[in-house]
């Protein structure tokens, strides 16, 4: 199994390609274990991104979150994999999911879509201990089981660590995402909370339905999400305050934690990166 560190760097697609190459660099010299490249529904089966990246870097381990197989062909993508493995023994992890129903058409049996998909990754190859599934539910947290090396769920508090770690058992990866804000003006750090998961994430049903298995009401999903979830989804505060929150996932049983930085308007992700590496 690739060694992803306790923690991770998580780059928003928002961010442009150089900017990332160059945020991913700074990322490893801080001493992130691996850089988690969001992708949206990009085709990246070319895996040119996670090329540039590897290129740019010395040892840090690169991740997908995630390659949307709805969008990437997984005979095309199996083979761009050998060509980054053969250059970069070691340091590639392939994230792949489904992603949103609202955002695909066509999205139909998404289950039967997964299975497909791995199939031919496994006919082409590609090893199941090189891959991570984005994994949210009880059904697809079982195939990541049996499929792959573990799960990257995103947008999920500690009680769906603590309960996906209980159904994975203790030797799947389970490498969770979560965004913060290292501001100390709560009432700042809420609205852009507030911001980044109101649209679209309140209009996804998967992580709707996720939330509601997980401590969480119809009262606070609705609106623009209630303050009890968004301190939860996003937790804020000083350098310190927010490292006890990511915390909050190891302790629950998760084995790394992919930090994901909301920035102030008009900043990009590495002065919170920065704040934080010397707590993490």
């Amino acid at each position: 199994m690739i060694s992803l560190g306790r923690y991770g760097a998580w780059l928003n697609p928002v961010y442009d390609d150089p900017s990332r190459i160059d945020h991913a660099v700074e990322a490893e010299a801080l001493g992130y274990g691996t850089v988690w490249l969001g992708l949206g529904q990009r085709d990246e089966s070319g895996l040119r991104l996670v090329e540039q990246v590897l290129d740019a870097t010395g040892h840090v381990v690169v991740a997908t979150a995630i390659v949307n197989m709805w969008t990437n062909d997984p005979a095309a993508l199996a083979s761009s994999y050998h060509r980054v493995q053969a250059r970069h023994p070691d340091r590639f992890l392939l994230g792949i999911g489904l992603g949103h129903p609202e955002s695909i058409a066509g999205y139909r049996s998404p289950h039967q879509r997964m299975e497909s998909f791995l199939d031919t990754l496994d006919a082409e190859g590609l090893p199941g201990d090189r891959r991570i599934l984005a994994a949210l539910g009880p059904r697809t947290l079982r195939l990541a089981v049996d499929r792959s090396v573990g799960s990257h769920p995103y947008l999920t508090v500690p009680a769906h660590t603590l309960a996906a770690r209980r159904l994975l058992g203790p030797s799947p990866l389970l490498a969770p995402e979560q965004t913060v804000v290292v501001d100390t003006d709560p009432a700042e750090a809420r609205r852009r909370g507030r911001e980044f998961v109101s649209d679209p994430y309140l209009r996804r049903s998967n992580y709707v339905n996720n939330l509601l298995r997980h401590g969480y009401d119809e009262s606070d999903v609705a609106g623009g999400g209630s303050d009890r979830l968004i301190d939860g989804l996003v937790p804020h505060g000083t350098p310190e305050t927010v490292a006890a929150a990511l915390a909050g996932h190891l302790d629950a049983g998760a084995d790394h934690v992919a930090v994901q930085v909301l920035p102030r308007p008009g900043e990009g992700p590495m002065p919170g990166l920065r704040a934080l590496a010397s707590q993490l």
